[in-house]
């Protein structure tokens, strides 16, 4: 096998490289006689180690770079791509920019944001951590992980692999008014996915580790078991009746149905009316005790940040309270399409987390009693504009508050203002490794149809 080094560049030593090269872009831009401009640059560099039957698999190195380059004439809007940073290159570039701004529409809505709403503090918020992993730990660390799972139970046969990774980004976002923002963080993740079979089939599970700081990582050995326990927990699937149940939703499966939710809000679906909440600002959309809240200033958190992708100040907001919705999810555009001021969410939210009726695991399967737990979800049968719900499903059946078998092949149906509206209570066990940070949710029912 050929030698591999760590060549990973450190991308925050580019960082005042990158911001100049925006105000070049953006001093570019003026020259050709655009009115306004902005531009968005990303620097990506990352190290991902594969190892399957105790042998690498793969060692994926990458880095790239992208200069996404937005001019305005008047009301008409131009954009293009380029990843060559050279002078010749910009030149080109704002020039096919301001090409496109010609043969395009007026459009009322379009331009910058306000030049009083730009971000003008930039605190710290501890998101840049590189791990100084090479090839040769990364395949000790996944050897390790995939050992692990192997030993665990006798029942798993073998594993689609075990994968260590590393990420160093760094984004500048500058515009016309003056404003220039940049951002550096780090990924780190330990991930691996097992198959068991028994005398009645095959089933496959996963686990992973995230997060910004390689020492916060789960251990190999941990996530290996993990892997192994929620693989085997699914053998031996038995046939439910199709009925009407509560449905507990996992952590990890509940941040899907919240982000149904955020998208419902969002600016994009609304002036389109492609939302089953429109016009519901102000009314009441989810159970009374819950509330969505949005932290853009976790420190460490994925979806920290200080401005959205338009350059506006992000604040700390509660988009619903106590079941009525205070807030869309609106950046600049969408904002003016509905006569409305951005929330500074141009991009997406940052952070969100709930609040509600809470109670322990074990609790919740007790208020449910007799339903299922989903922990694994199939199909893309969720239609945002009327709200219709279905979706197919694996998990484990719940009687008299205990999980008593697997179920797999089944589909959970419902509509999702019903499945918001009938939020029973929500769990303590919080799955902190996205930007959407969810506890299991119980739903007080659905149809659950058998296969």
């Amino acid at each position: 096998m050929p030698e591999f080094t760590n060549n990973l560049i450190d991308v925050q030593a580019n960082q005042g490289k990158l911001i100049e090269r925006v105000q070049r872009i953006l001093a570019e831009a003026d020259s050709q006689g655009a009115t306004d401009a902005e531009v968005a640059v990303s620097e990506r560099v990352g190290l991902e180690v594969t190892v399957r039957k105790a042998e690498i698999e793969t060692v994926e190195f990458n880095q790239d770079r992208g200069f996404g380059i937005t001019v305005y004439v008047g009301q008409r809007k131009g954009s293009a791509n380029t990843s060559d940073s050279t002078d010749q290159a910009i030149v080109d570039t704002v020039r096919a920019a301001l090409n496109i701004a010609k043969y395009t529409e007026e459009d009322d809505c379009s331009g910058l944001a306000e030049a009083n709403l730009m971000a003008t503090a930039f605190p710290d918020l501890d998101l840049y951590h590189p791990w100084d992993l090479d090839v040769g730990l990364a395949e000790s660390l996944a050897k390790t992980c995939e050992a692990e799972t192997l030993a665990t139970d006798k029942r798993i046969i073998q594993t689609e692999g075990a994968t260590v990774s590393t990420t160093q980004s760094c984004s500048v976002y500058g515009n016309s008014h003056g404003f220039t923002g940049s951002s550096c963080g780090t990924r780190h993740s330990l991930s691996c996915v097992a198959i068991a079979r028994d005398d009645k089939g095959m089933q496959t599970d996963h686990w992973y580790t995230l997060s910004r700081q390689a020492q916060q990582l789960e251990d190999a050995a941990q996530v290996g078991r993990e892997t192994a326990v929620r693989t085997v927990a699914h053998l031996e699937a038995r046939d439910i009746k199709t009925g009407s149940m509560p449905v507990l939703f996992s952590p990890q499966m509940s941040s899907g149905l919240i982000s149904h939710l955020i998208s419902a809000i969002s600016g994009g679906a609304l002036y389109t009316k492609a939302s089953f909440l429109l016009d519901a600002l102000g009314e009441s959309v989810t159970s009374g005790h819950l509330s969505v809240i949005e932290d853009p200033f976790v420190l460490g958190g994925m979806g920290s940040g200080s401005f959205d992708g338009d350059g506006i100040a992000t604040s700390k907001k509660t988009f619903i309270d106590k079941g009525i919705l205070q807030s869309y999810v609106l950046g600049t555009y969408s904002a003016r399409r509905l006569g409305l001021a951005s929330t500074g969410n141009a991009g997406g939210v940052h952070n969100l987390s709930l609040t509600g009726e809470t109670r322990s695991f074990d609790e919740l399967l007790k208020e449910m009693s007799n339903g299922i737990l989903v922990t694994s979800l199939m199909g893309q049968g969720v239609n945002i504009v009327d709200g219709n719900y279905s979706r197919g499903a694996t998990g484990f059946r719940v009687e008299n508050g205990e999980i008593i078998h697997p179920v797999e092949e089944i589909t959970i149906a419902s509509n999702l203002k019903d499945m918001f509206c009938n939020i029973v209570a929500i769990g303590d066990d919080v799955d902190r490794r996205g930007n959407i940070q969810t506890p299991s949710i119980l739903i007080g029912e659905m149809t659950v149809a058998a296969s």
